[in-house]
Order: structure tokens, then sequence, then C-alpha cells
């Protein structure tokens, strides 16, 4: 059965109230993975009772307001700005529950959190990341921008061959329970890229950041961006998107 994914565009949003939903949501699924689990009713599609059905899969698309967050494996450190500076610039600071060390969220950039739960696709977590990598990949290249991965670096990257010259122009960091997915990638459009000096970035000090309008020189057209992104993740996973909006 095509699994069903609701979309959610939640257009500019600060940070906390959006991670505050996606824990909601994990939580839900989660719980009611266990429940069915009690049940006996692991494994299977449908269940008369509506209570021990198949746990909701939701796809956000939000552009936050400037924050940092850093990942349950990451270093204080990597905040080379002062909380004095950061307080000036208006930037936010989270320490959150992803994968991955610290990263910027702002104006220009497209962040995208599926949360999903896995089983009604498939179980295995690297296959997740590329998936998610690929849909920016293929995005890239609709703009005549070749994106690749660098082996042992999550993220997608632009001029991957030339060493500490390659830029990163879309960052991941998720977080999975009992298979259900949160956050995600961030996609930097016409992201200003100077607030990415207040950090190093994912903690990779070699390499720098880059964005899709920095690359092609010009302002780029976001709502077309995050149709190209919508498709392609769709084609990927093949589930049956509901849109909300």
């Amino acid at each position: 059965m095509q699994p069903q994914v609701y979309f959610h565009n939640l257009g500019r949003q600060p940070y906390e109230p959006v991670w505050r939903q996606q824990e909601a949501l994990l939580k839900s699924a989660v719980d009611l993975k266990i429940a069915r689990r009690r049940a006996g009713l692991e494994g299977t599609d449908r269940n008369e009772d509506p209570a021990l059905d198949l746990p909701e899969n939701h796809l956000f698309f939000v552009e936050h307001q400037h924050v940092l967050t850093l990942g349950k494996s990451g270093h204080e450190e990597h905040v080379v700005a002062s909380p004095e500076r950061l307080s000036d610039l208006g930037v936010a600071y989270y320490p959150i529950n992803r994968g991955g060390d610290i990263t910027y969220h702002g104006p220009g950039q497209l962040v995208c959190y599926p949360i999903l739960d896995l089983e009604q696709f498939f179980t295995d977590i690297g296959k997740y990341m590329r998936c998610l990598e690929e849909a920016i990949i293929k995005t890239c290249s609709e703009y005549g921008l070749e994106a690749k991965r660098i082996e042992g670096l999550t993220g997608v990257w632009v001029d991957t061959n030339k060493g500490a010259e390659a830029r990163k122009i879309a960052a991941l960091g998720v977080k999975c329970s009992r298979w259900v997915t949160m956050h995600g990638f961030a996609f930097n459009l016409n992201t200003d890229l100077d607030f990415f000096d207040l950090i190093v970035p994912c903690g990779i000090g070699d390499r720098g950041v880059t964005s899709l309008a920095r690359e092609l020189g010009r302002p780029i057209d976001e709502a077309e961006v995050q149709t190209h992104i919508l498709r392609h993740l769709t084609e990927i996973f093949g589930w049956k998107l509901v849109r909300t909006d």
C-alpha cells in the first residue's frame, strides 16, 4: 500500500514551536507503534480500531528566523560568536536531539522536516539519508548545478573534486526513534552566508558553505525550488502526498 504523507508549508516561523510540533508528532507515532505491538498488530497494515491504525506521516517545509541548533553529538565550542553577539544579531540558540553538530537556519533557506514511519517505507537509516540528499542533488541539477556527496561527510556539496574548496549547499541532521524520523535537511537558497561565520558549520572547519543563489549568481525563486524538491521527494519515496494548504 502506498504510504500517505501530509504536507505542511509553514512559511517563516521561529524555531521552537516547529521543533515542539515535530516532537509531539513523533511521540504520537511512537506511542501508537507501542500500542500496536502490545495488541499483537505489529506488521499488519490496518485494524478496525482507528486508535490502533498506522502512524501518520508528515512533511514540513519551513523558513526559520535566525537560529543556531546544536546536535546531541556536537561541540559548544563550534559556536565561535559570543552570546552577546548572537543577541545583537537576533540569533536564537538551541541544543537539540538530532544527530550532527552545529548548524544555522535562517531566511532564504528551505528547511524540510519529514516525520515518517520508516517501517511503511524501508528500515534503513543510511538509505533514508541518501534519499534526502538525492532529492537535493536532483533539484540542483534542475538549475544546471552539479552537486554531489562526499564520502564520510553527510550533506550535499558542490565542487567535490576540489578538496578544501568544496562547499556545502545543504546540511542534514535527523533523529529516529522506533523507525520514526524527525528533523531533516536545510538547503541554502538565498541564504545570507555571513551568518555561518558565527559557527564552525557542522563541525567541519576546512570547507566552506554556499547557496544556490551564490553558485548561480542570481536570486532564486524559492517557491520554484520547493516545487522541485517536493516532486523529487515524492518520486524517490513513492508516497501519496496530501496537501494541507
